[in-house]
């Protein structure tokens, strides 16, 4: 009686299982290097995004007359970025030198 139950009962076997982790794993390969890429690929661009902010705020900044020395601090103060902007540039090593903004981390 026990051997009939048995015969009836279905379910996967040792190599359909192994196969389906295989799979898994392959799959895995392939697309977790991608999402890395692209995370890094997408900081590049927002570093480059606030570069580009940042020079336009020095070009407003000495347009309007402003006769000091540009720097992030500087900028802040007269309200040209946030404080968020600033803790950013400063995340990202974005320096101001002769009024030319530069990031030593772009890629």
């Amino acid at each position: 009686m026990k051997k009939k139950k048995m015969l009836n009962q279905k379910g996967f076997t040792l190599i359909e299982m192994v196969m389906v982790l295989f799979i898994i794993s392959v799959l895995m390969l392939l697309i977790v290097p991608n999402i890395v890429k692209q995370k890094d690929s997408i900081d590049v661009q927002g570093t480059e995004a606030l570069v580009t902010v940042i020079q336009t705020q020095v070009e407003l900044y000495e347009l309007d007359g402003q006769q000091e020395a540009v720097s992030l601090d500087s900028l802040q103060q007269q309200g040209y970025l946030s404080a968020k902007q600033v803790k950013q540039a400063t995340a990202k090593s974005i320096t101001i030198t002769n009024g030319i903004v530069s990031s030593s981390k772009r890629e």
